[in-house]
């Protein structure tokens, strides 16, 4: 049986469809089954032992050289993935993305049963018009990873438990600890890790706060402070370790995604906005404490048990909303530094606290 898995993006999403692959590989474990995702999120599954082949769409980058002088490279490297995605006719293509873009590939790959949830998803794009066996639909309210397995249960597929196997190898936690002791940092005390930078502006905490978070954890609880992010976050976290009066490790910028894994499974835990790192801390098993406001933690927060979310809750909230021009977000400004303390006071009191989860 051949079976294609298409999840693009973005990380987050990509991390709670790992459960459903899982799920996947558990019934049919002689199955030859194919991930389809974008460059972005790829180090996630490359390399997972649930997979035969992966494919990677670089979706954005040809899209910026067809309108530029790598043109021709771009039609190359499309006419490559062209055929690739056709090599292939699957028994099961599976749509767990449920956008425009994943319907197109999906109706482009050869395959006997292309299934996804009909009509009635938020955010569809009538994605459904292009599958050929349609879910009903399940209730948004219900956990982003809730509703993969769900869709998986339709067929006749079920979960007996919730595994992500993030492929983390042993390099990638040698090189983690080798970034960690060039900092000074040598595991003599704990590590928390804060990722302060999220792509919507409504979810983004001040940084006085999280500089004054980072010190009372480093002054009350004796542990290493190193803050996480990609290379467009380093000028936040920049004037963020400014305003501490301790000092701390900036690490954005310089891992892989599973490099990234690997450092929060050393971690005692981290305090996150509500960003695709979160939900990789969640997924190798590391206490996370969330701070949450346009959104709704019920849909997209940490997935599993152990895990402290902060929300204000006013009634603008969740608004869904990527700008705030009325309430100036007051959902992520009312939240306090002895909010945050008192959510990770007791894990860091609790240091064999885990959650209940494989990694």
């Amino acid at each position: 049986m051949n079976i294609l898995i298409v999840k693009l993006s973005a990380i987050g999403d990509v991390i709670h469809t790992l459960p459903a692959l899982s799920a996947l590989r558990a019934r049919y474990p002689a199955a030859h089954i194919t991930w389809l995702v974008e460059a972005a999120a790829a180090d996630l599954v490359v390399g997972h032992p649930a997979l035969d082949r992966v494919m990677v769409s670089h979706r954005k980058r040809w899209i910026r050289q067809l309108k530029g002088l790598q043109r021709w490279r771009a039609l190359s490297e499309i006419r490559r993935f062209w055929r690739d995605l056709r090599d292939t006719r699957y028994d099961i293509i599976i749509d767990f993305q449920a956008l425009l873009k994943s319907g197109l590939l999906v109706w482009l790959a050869r395959g006997e049963r292309k299934i996804g949830f009909d009509k009635g998803m938020q955010h569809q794009e009538h994605s459904y018009l292009l599958l050929n066996e349609r879910i009903p639909p399940v209730d948004m309210e219900v956990h982003a990873l809730t509703r993969g397995l769900m869709l998986l249960r339709a067929i006749g597929i079920e979960a007996k438990s919730v595994v992500y196997d993030v492929p983390v190898s042993a390099d990638d936690r040698r090189r983690v600890r080798t970034m960690l002791e060039s900092e000074g940092i040598d595991g003599s005390r704990p590590l928390v890790a804060i990722n302060p930078v999220a792509l919507w502006e409504t979810k983004l905490w001040r940084n006085d706060r999280f500089a004054l978070l980072a010190d009372r954890l480093i002054a009350e609880h004796e542990v290493d402070v190193v803050f996480t992010g990609g290379p467009g976050d380093r000028a936040v976290i920049h004037d963020i370790r400014r305003r501490m009066a301790s000092p701390s490790v900036d690490f954005s910028g310089r891992t892989t995604l599973t490099m990234l894994a690997a450092l929060f499974q050393q971690s005692a835990l981290m305090v996150t906005t509500d960003t695709g790192p979160m939900h990789l801390a969640a997924a190798v098993g590391t206490t996370v404490v969330a701070l949450f406001g346009p959104t709704a933690s019920w849909r997209t927060g940490p997935f599993g048990e152990g895990h402290q979310v902060i929300r204000t809750a006013p009634p603008c909230s969740p608004c869904f909303k990527r700008r705030c021009d009325v309430h100036r977000c007051r959902c992520m400004t009312d939240i306090t530094v002895a909010q945050v303390l008192d959510a990770v006071k007791p894990i860091l009191l609790d240091p064999g606290r885990t959650n209940v989860v494989s990694s």
